[in-house]
């Protein structure tokens, strides 16, 4: 009777299972992000220019606002203005703040390196971009349009080590086998660290400034040209720096029971 007891209750717990089962339903979802930064004031907003270093197979600069203008005129509601890129290093030689000189090397805190390879390079431009008199000058000129600007350094990078692939091996009776497998390896890559500024056009100050860094690595004998290399990390922070300036989605699903 105890077992008799025990079966019907394991056919309930079974069949109510399958029940629900088949009472739920997957539903897509999308959930609203709103944007970092009020964009509102603005209509139009225009991709200046980056103080770029890092790899010499890239220019920096150029690739970057290609690619972000070429991003804002599909997802964003602002117009893109089509002008000249800025070139942004030579600028700060024509535009120095005041008490900041021109070096070939930059020394802490003097002055404009006319190459930048490493994050002392970049932060001799801090000057630059808090120069509220240039950028209203630029904003001027662009009819008071949001200003964006900042840094890109896509670096060269290299490692050695210990990495656990998964290896196919088959037992003495032909079966296969998936087992993971630690092997020393050499690897290089890229790393891409853009950081983006948020200018006001029509006064000429930051209004807000965010980072990001990716990077990828490959075998050591795979060839990878560093400029499509650069577009599979920009794809990596472009739905983020979309995101600042306009309301994104993220989609889902959720189960819903009947």
């Amino acid at each position: 009777m105890r077992t008799a007891n025990r079966l019907a209750s394991l056919a309930f717990v079974l069949l109510a299972a399958s029940a629900c089962a088949s009472a739920s339903l997957e539903v897509p979802v999308e959930t609203p992000i709103k944007p970092k930064i009020d964009v509102s004031q603005f209509s139009r907003v225009y991709v200046a220019g980056f103080v770029a270093g890092g790899s010499e197979d890239v220019d920096g600069n150029l690739e970057s606002v290609r690619l972000i203008r070429n991003q804002l005129k599909n997802k964003s509601h602002l117009k893109v203005i089509d002008a000249d890129v800025l070139q942004l290093m030579e600028a700060a030689e024509r535009t120095p703040a005041a008490g900041v000189t021109i070096t070939d090397a930059a020394g802490p805190g003097t002055g404009f390196p006319k190459a930048v390879k490493d994050d002392s390079d970049l932060k001799a431009y801090d000057p630059l971009f808090a120069n509220t008199g240039y950028w209203k000058r630029i904003g001027e000129e662009m009819q008071g349009a949001l200003i964006v600007t900042g840094s890109v350094m896509f670096t060269p990078h290299s490692t050695q080590g210990y990495v656990q692939k998964e290896q196919e091996v088959y037992d003495t009776f032909g079966r296969r086998q998936v087992v993971p497998v630690r092997t020393y390896m050499e690897r290089k890559g890229f790393i891409l660290r853009p950081k983006f500024i948020f200018i006001d056009g029509r006064t000429g100050a930051v209004i807000y400034t965010e980072t990001f860094r990716e990077e990828v690595l490959y075998a050591a004998d795979q060839a990878s040209p560093a400029l499509s290399t650069y577009f599979e990390l920009m794809d990596r922070v472009v739905p983020a720096f979309l995101s600042t300036l306009s309301s994104q989605s993220i989609r889902g699903t959720r189960t819903l029971l009947r």
